[in-house]
């Protein structure tokens, strides 16, 4: 079992979606304080509605945004006594449709974004911290499809497999100050939204989010302590 120690601080981003909430559980159960973050505060207070508004934090705020993020950063930092054990990148995107030849700057552009940019600006905001207690653990959610690219899924492969190489440039840089960074890169998870997508899909093929949970608190944990830039590809 995961040692709880390392989870007393931990921040997830896209908290209020179906794996963010199965992580926050994760973390919760294991005795953790959070601070979620999402791009609507509504989200987070209809999913988590019962949290103690004086051990943990809710906070609105677009990743994509580096002063965004900054304004949350301080007040999560202050919040949680200068101490993040443990960042959760999990706010992203997904679409598709458009082939190479017809795609638009705009969906380009929303998927780089949320995908790839949003790491910068979150980790932007925590690291720093981390490294000057030369201690901490960043996870994000990249994508099994990353490796290779699809039909009509251009720009979002093409964002999650820029998320890759953020996720193990980052691990090369902080691996000296004792900082670990990783990702889970699931297949199809088992979320009611990909089930209302894809009706016709077997659910018992794809990634329960609380098996993906399980996943990200072992790479926040002293277990993964050797592990440094790799994604966790999970396949039911």
């Amino acid at each position: 079992m995961a040692d709880a120690r390392l989870f007393s601080h931990v921040v997830i981003t896209g908290a209020s979606g179906a794996l963010g909430r199965a992580v926050v559980q994760q973390f919760l159960d294991q005795g953790a304080r959070v601070a979620l973050i999402d791009h609507r505060l509504a989200h987070l207070t209809g999913a988590f509605a019962g949290l103690d508004p004086s051990r943990h934090l809710l906070l609105e705020a677009d990743v994509t945004s580096t002063e965004a993020m900054a304004g949350a950063g301080q007040r999560i930092l202050a919040s949680l006594d200068g101490q993040v054990d443990a960042l959760v990148h999990i706010a992203g995107g997904f679409e598709m449709g458009e082939q190479v030849h017809a795609l638009s700057r705009a969906a380009w552009d929303r998927m780089m974004n949320l995908n790839a940019w949003s790491f910068v600006a979150v980790t932007q905001a925590f690291v720093p911290s981390m490294i000057e207690r030369k201690a901490g653990r960043v996870v994000a959610v990249t994508a099994k499809t990353a490796a290779r690219g699809a039909a009509a899924m251009a720009a979002y492969i093409a964002s999650k497999s820029a998320l890759q190489r953020l996720v193990e440039a980052s691990a090369s840089e902080l691996a000296p100050h004792g900082i670990g960074v990783n990702s889970i890169a699931p297949s199809v998870l088992d979320t009611p939204a990909n089930r209302q997508a894809m009706p016709d899909a077997d659910p018992g093929l794809w990634v329960p989010t609380a098996v993906a949970a399980q996943a990200v608190a072992f790479l926040a944990s002293p277990a993964a302590a050797a592990v440094h830039g790799q994604h966790l590809t999970l396949d039911a």
